[in-house]
């Protein structure tokens, strides 16, 4: 929260804003005067010739913008439009295959081919991307400890690389592009060696342009199975659900920034929810049996908040283990690019819905809307199975406190490396300046939703820069670079500075690594967990403790698509000499 002077100083602003946009509003072309802003004939004629225009996006009516924005819009934003596939006809792609499994066996060599596929969402036919031509990916399920190699095959409009996320590969397969390797080019292929040194759930994806080319579908989950069969409570089915959403309105989907992205403040939130690829997603079950579900987040920018109708539901693992305790609760918070582990009790038949439970904000107004949005369903039948596994309590799993004990003495350590996550604009419009100026009167920790469609549409990488900076040094983002000799145990403290003109959370990620989050704002993590993706939150100070034990060149980023684009990423490496 503001002080009270600097927010006394806001309110005064946000009256004058107000006037001045109401005043602007005589002098800026209408809503619905320039380009793409209305579904005129002449626009929709250009739609169905599969040409990619600008469209403002749809507006959340229960949150209106202000008095004054309705009649000042700016023109769209200063960079060209972008869709997969544009010139190609749609009924000549492949129709999208739903994701299937590839069962691995340690050497295996399988090949992962990414086209253009055929999709069909919400009365829309329109083009995508799919590996192997399935949306999402097929699933690999791999054993704790193999190797396979995995020749990638690149059949889309541009070059593409693919990131392994979480996995503990050896630097030269990380799919960094130019700090691992070069781009995949079109018609070009690059073989990857991957290892999976740690049980648990996992995932690939795009390592180029991850705004549009991951949220138009090269993507696909990864199930690591452990050594131990004791690793998880017995259950009766696993399931795989990977999360995203996209942004469409009446003609389909919204175009992207074909050279830097757009919707860089917030990044892409998109209206329309799936599962696994599906805006129906439907999980059949019976009355009784406990379900593990492996959870990833794909989504550009949603942060999660999932529940289940009221299922006992108990979460077990997340990135890269196993909780020191399993957790009881009646939801999990899922950032992009995280994953959990969590199990449900399927104790009474019915139909429960899957769904997304938030407490949106409304900036300017200071006003809380409580959301709740139905993304899936589960439907648990009368009958009981007759080899239903038994109930278990949460489990305390000593193996995992023992593994975390050697880095104990690193606790209390002060900080090796200091960081803030920051933001900088330039050459905005000034209505939207104006509305940025004003629209922190409540700073929420997280973001839940997009309570500024068009602000955000209108911002693009070439206006705005999220920052990582070092404050030892003073140096940003790529200009950072960190070294550490390999089996170095390295405390990070990251601030989230709430005075920048956005203050918004950053799930930061490491690649090649893993880490703990020890504190967050002064106060210790009392249940440890291995990550490599953990949710920063606006206004807080976060303690993480890294394992610097592979080495090679690597990256720390934010994992919004559209702010990691946007310029939010350090570099660090790690020598064994």
């Amino acid at each position: 929260m503001r002080t009270t002077s600097s927010n006394f100083l806001r309110i005064v602003f946000l009256i004058i804003s107000f006037i001045a946009l109401d005043v602007a509003g005589t002098c800026i072309p209408a809503y619905g005067q320039h380009e793409g802003h209305e579904m005129n004939a002449e626009v929709q004629a250009r739609l169905a010739s599969g040409e990619a225009i600008w469209r403002m996006p749809p507006m959340d009516m229960s949150m209106p913008m202000l008095a004054g924005l309705s009649t000042a819009l700016p023109p769209p934003p200063p960079i060209a439009p972008f869709l997969p596939g544009l010139g190609l006809d749609p009924m000549d792609v492949p129709l999208a295959e739903v994701p299937r499994f590839i069962e691995l066996e340690d050497g295996d060599q399988i090949v992962l081919e990414a086209t253009f596929v055929r999709r069909s969402l919400n009365g829309h036919v329109f083009i995508g991307y799919g590996i192997n031509g399935q949306f999402p990916g097929p699933v690999l399920r791999a054993k704790e400890g193999s190797t396979v190699s995995v020749r990638f095959v690149n059949h889309i409009e541009m070059p593409s690389t693919i990131r392994w996320h979480g996995l503990r590969v050896d630097n030269a397969y990380d799919g960094t592009p130019v700090i691992t390797q070069d781009p995949v080019q079109v018609g070009g292929e690059f073989v990857y060696e991957l290892r999976f040194s740690d049980p648990g759930v996992f995932w690939y994806h795009a390592g180029v342009r991850l705004d549009f080319q991951v949220d138009s579908g090269m993507y696909g989950g990864i199930i690591v199975e452990p050594k131990d069969t004791d690793h998880y409570s017995a259950s009766d089915r696993e399931e795989v659900i990977i999360l995203d959403d996209v942004l469409m309105d009446d003609a389909g989907i919204l175009p992207f920034g074909r050279d830097v992205p757009n919707h860089t403040l917030m990044g892409r939130f998109g209206n329309t929810f799936l599962i696994n690829g599906s805006d129906r997603f439907h999980l059949m079950a019976s009355k009784g049996e406990r379900v593990r579900l492996h959870i990833i987040n794909a989504a550009n920018t949603r942060t999660y908040n999932l529940t289940f109708d009221g299922i006992p539901l108990r979460i077990v693992a997340s990135d890269l283990s196993r909780y020191e305790k399993e957790v009881p609760a009646n939801s999990v918070v899922i950032a992009p690019g995280e994953r959990y582990v969590v199990e449900l009790e399927l104790e009474n038949e019915g139909m429960f819905n899957i769904k997304n439970s938030i407490q949106a904000i409304d900036h300017f107004r200071g006003v809380f809307n409580f959301i709740e949005t139905e993304i899936g369903m589960i439907h648990v039948g009368a009958e009981t199975i007759n080899d239903v596994v038994s109930k278990e309590e949460a489990r305390t799993n000593q193996s995992v406190s023992e593994g975390i004990d050697p880095y104990r003495s690193f606790f209390e350590k002060e900080p090796d490396k200091k960081i803030e996550l920051t933001l900088k604009v330039q050459d905005l419009p000034l209505p939207l300046m104006m509305m940025m100026e004003t629209d922190t009167l409540y700073v929420p920790p997280v973001e839940w939703n997009d309570t500024m469609p068009m602000m955000n549409w209108l911002s693009t990488g070439s206006q705005v820069f999220w920052v990582m900076r070092d404050l030892d040094t003073g140096l940003e983002n790529m200009e950072i670079y960190w070294g550490f000799d390999e089996g170095d145990v390295v405390k990070i403290r990251i601030f989230n500075d709430p005075r920048s003109l956005h203050p918004m959370n950053h799930p930061l990620h490491l690649h090649g690594q893993r880490f703990l989050v020890l504190d967050v704002d002064g106060k210790r993590n009392e249940n440890l967990v291995w990550k490599d993706t953990a949710i920063i939150p606006v206004a807080s100070t976060v303690d993480i403790l890294v394992d610097m034990s592979n080495p090679g060149e690597w990256v720390m980023h934010c994992h919004i698509a559209e702010h990691l684009h946007a310029g939010m990423m350090l570099s660090f490496g790690v020598w064994n000499e």
